[in-house]
């Protein structure tokens, strides 16, 4: 699909249609069902006259009496404006005569494709055209490095876990918390790497875990606390290493992670392994799940997974931008919507658990997003 050189996102939507419909049904549908939903500002129409929506292509072929196809819009919107764009299509209930159903599957990012581009060919241009035995700047060297580090990350197992390319070759590995962990390592030349990307352990890391030598490398904040203990209880883990008490994997300098690496100890003198502990963070949160489920409430908890407040759902957006107290987990009854993971962020909130995911484009990474289905 070719889109403008102003093109920030392209929206990729699915449709099913109960019955025979065509792109000019489906085009229709959009311009005609979301018409005055947003307000002027984000008429579709207006939108496309002034350039700031591209044209929208649809895909669709009939099998079985239903239609299946794929929709893509072009957009030069902002991200808020783009996600909110995304989300009147799912409000579409009807092409034509037949009913329909619209879902949102990504929001590429047109712009990180390019650079991907740049990348590739800066890595052509380093091997093919300089005819300098060195390049003049330093910083450009080591910008390049990095990048070609970086794109050698992979995807891992059957839950597809991101991944250096070193996993197999090597006796030894390093189990980190997420993708952005992962990408740091690689760019400071260590390869043998992988991600948990999440709280609930995935299967490939525990069968890792059983074949070789592992070290978890972890955030040095509560949310490496309570994903070490979950390791602990499921996976064969020899050495943990972590990074500096307040500080994360992702950020760290070459030098901090040499230190944090050369400073692991065996999994036998970590403390939290004390034979009288009764429960560990998982089951506390749990428990708060079991408390508040159905009654339509909200548990804010401190660092140590007390209740420090017990609110009505309806209340938690206002207590959140008014609260100055030190929140480390929301526990609640409802949907996990953006704005309550954009207040979350804010608020420096590590644990944000709910019923399930609404429509969520983006999560920062110190944020974890659970599920009760998850948890």
């Amino acid at each position: 699909m070719k889109t403008s050189d102003t093109t920030k996102y392209l929206i990729h939507a699915e449709i099913v249609a109960d019955g025979v419909v065509e792109r000019p049904d489906v085009v229709g549908a959009i311009f005609g069902q979301t018409e005055g939903l947003l307000g002027d500002d984000l008429d579709l129409r207006e939108l496309q006259k002034t350039g700031r929506i591209g044209r929208i292509e649809v895909k669709i072929e009939s099998k079985g009496g239903k239609s299946y196809g794929e929709i893509k819009v072009p957009s030069s919107l902002d991200k808020v404006e783009t996600a909110i764009l995304a989300a009147a299509l799912e409000t579409i209930e009807r092409v034509g005569p037949c009913s329909a159903k619209i879902k949102v599957k990504k929001i590429e990012d047109v712009r990180a494709s390019k650079r991907k581009k740049i990348v590739e060919r800066a890595k052509d241009i380093l091997r093919e055209l300089f005819e300098e035995p060195e390049i003049e700047s330093e910083k450009i060297v080591e910008i390049v490095r990095q990048a070609i580090r970086s794109d050698e990350i992979t995807e891992y197992g059957e839950e597809k876990l991101p991944a250096g390319p070193a996993i197999d070759e090597s006796d030894a590995i390093i189990v980190v918390e997420g993708r952005a962990d992962v990408l740091n390592l690689l760019r400071h030349g260590i390869r043998n790497v992988i991600a948990v990307e999440g709280t609930n352990i995935p299967k490939t890391i525990i069968e890792l875990s059983k074949k070789k030598t592992v070290t978890a490398f972890l955030d040095g904040d509560r949310g490496g606390d309570l994903i070490l203990k979950e390791l602990l209880q499921v996976a064969d883990i020899d050495y943990v290493a972590r990074a500096p008490e307040g500080k994360e994997v992702e950020n760290l300098t070459h030098k901090e992670i040499m230190k944090a690496l050369r400073n692991k100890i065996p999994v036998e003198q970590i403390h939290v392994l004390k034979k009288d502990e009764k429960l560990n963070p998982v089951d506390i949160l749990r428990k708060h799940k079991k408390e508040v489920e159905g009654k339509l409430t909200a548990r804010l908890l401190d660092k140590n997974l007390n209740v420090l407040k017990e609110i009505p759902v309806r209340d938690l957006v206002k207590i959140l931008r008014s609260d100055d107290s030190k929140c480390s987990a929301i526990v609640f009854d409802g949907v996990i919507t953006q704005r309550l993971v954009d207040l979350a962020a804010k608020k420096e909130i590590n644990y944000l658990i709910g019923v399930r995911l609404g429509s969520v484009v983006k999560v920062p990474t110190h944020v974890r997003v659970i599920t009760f289905d998850d948890l």
